[in-house]
């Protein structure tokens, strides 16, 4: 008999047992996040690869729910603000005037994700599941960040592209979306390489690491740096020899700072005299979104109601046009109102509170997925500081892809519980052993 091929045992171990397809259909699904970009219309509703891949993984899970007779579970601390955030965004989707296209952000940013987040929490039976989702995740930034990172470079070499720039771009439409992707992968990715006690795992996490961390350079995304240095800071603390890796990060970031190109684009942030700098530009447009917010408090713009809400507000000789205020709290002010702001408050309250939970108290490879999750949301948060962390098709995904995998492990105690209970249930004469 010949024997079974490593890769192929992994891949059988990884679609045995309950949700086998759709943990599969899952990862895949994951991989495909740049593909929101490929788009066409299925009579007049208009689609993507990545909406179909996530309707397909979502037909999978209903079939084997049925077929195998198992109630999902839906009940976590994340599932209250959940709905009431999309109660918030149908709302939404009847305060700005153009009602067909508020519904359409409504459903790709956040019916698809969320529903998609629900199916990780009942699939992602284990922790190399969950590894796998992330892997994904992996695949598709390693494909948008090498292919931004080429044109950057080819632009570089050839002297048609000044730093002080808006950075080329490939896949995506700005630069700065490699790096909102990438960054919160890559602080999962680094809990791995740090702390799994797999050394193959943790040498496949090292390498993504790297990878990723070269395209969010090339990417001259300046709040990518940003949330990338917070990350790393957060990550040292997590170890033991944190007082050695302190200092070598420190080391590590001002030798990146010895780097011509680098070094001039960071310097155009702390001139705020430069034209280029766009921190005093990101300050004019918190102000008006925030004139905005104060004739709209309640209900704000409305989805993808922004860009026409705050022109009366705006320069209307600024050469930029915004759709969104970038800053965390006023784009989800501005998209969703109050309710969909507190909302969105509450769902980060509860993943991080679950994720420090976790991280403190499970067992040794879900603890390194809780730890990653925690630190993939200190990227988003960082990062939205200055940017949209959220309202895009695949960073939505992104999101709750990664913070339904920090519940994953305690729907997985709920799933141990439920059965125990029925099996008790159907035996209700038989004795314990001694």
């Amino acid at each position: 008999m010949v024997p079974r091929a490593p890769a192929t045992a992994v891949a059988a171990n990884f679609v045995a047992g309950r949700y086998g397809t759709t943990a599969l259909l899952a990862v895949v699904t994951c991989a495909l996040t740049p593909a929101y970009t490929i788009r066409w219309h299925i009579g007049p509703i208009p689609t993507t690869i990545l909406e179909n891949a996530i309707l397909l993984t979502f037909a999978a899970f209903v079939f084997e729910s049925i077929r195998d007779g198992v109630r999902p579970i839906w009940q976590t601390r994340v599932t209250l603000p959940a709905l009431v955030f999309l109660i918030a965004g149908a709302i939404s989707v009847i305060v700005p005037e153009d009602h067909r296209a508020a519904a359409g952000l409504f459903r790709a940013y956040m019916v698809e994700p969320i529903a998609f987040g629900l199916v990780l929490i009942n699939a992602i039976t284990t922790p190399r599941r969950a590894l796998a989702i992330v892997g994904g995740l992996a695949i598709a930034g390693a494909i948008a960040g090498l292919a931004n990172a080429g044109v950057v470079i080819t632009a570089l070499l050839h002297h048609t592209y000044d730093v002080v720039q808006t950075p080329p771009v490939v896949i995506y439409n700005t630069a700065n979306a490699t790096a909102l992707y990438l960054v919160p992968v890559i602080a999962f990715a680094s809990s791995v390489a740090m702390h799994w006690p797999g050394r193959s795992e943790r040498l496949i996490a090292t390498g993504f690491v790297a990878m990723g961390l070269f395209g969010v350079v090339l990417s001259f995304s300046r709040g990518g740096f940003l949330a990338v240095a917070v990350v790393a800071i957060a990550l040292a603390l997590t170890h033991r020899k944190r007082w050695l890796l302190l200092p070598l990060g420190a080391v590590a970031g001002a030798t990146l700072l010895l780097v011509p190109v680098l070094r001039r684009r960071i310097e155009t942030e702390i001139n705020l005299s430069d034209p280029h700098n766009t921190l005093v530009g990101r300050s004019h447009l918190w102000e008006a979104a925030l004139q905005m917010l104060r004739d709209h408090p309640v209900f704000g713009a409305g989805l993808s109601g922004f860009a026409t809400a705050i022109a009366p507000y705006w320069n209307a000789g600024h050469p930029d046009r915004f759709t969104y205020p970038h800053n965390i709290v006023l784009n989800f002010w501005t998209e969703t109102g109050l309710l969909g702001l507190a909302a969105f408050a509450s769902i980060l309250g509860a993943g991080f509170a679950q994720a420090w939970s976790g991280w403190r108290r499970s067992s040794s490879e879900w603890r390194v997925i809780h730890l990653g999750v925690l630190l993939a949301l200190v990227a988003v948060v960082v990062h939205g500081l200055v940017d949209v962390p959220y309202w895009k098709n695949d960073l939505s995904l992104e999101f709750w892809a990664l913070i339904a995998l920090t519940f994953a492990a305690g729907a997985g105690s709920a799933r141990s519980t439920s059965a125990a209970t029925t099996t008790q249930t159907s035996s209700p004469n038989r004795t314990a052993s001694p």
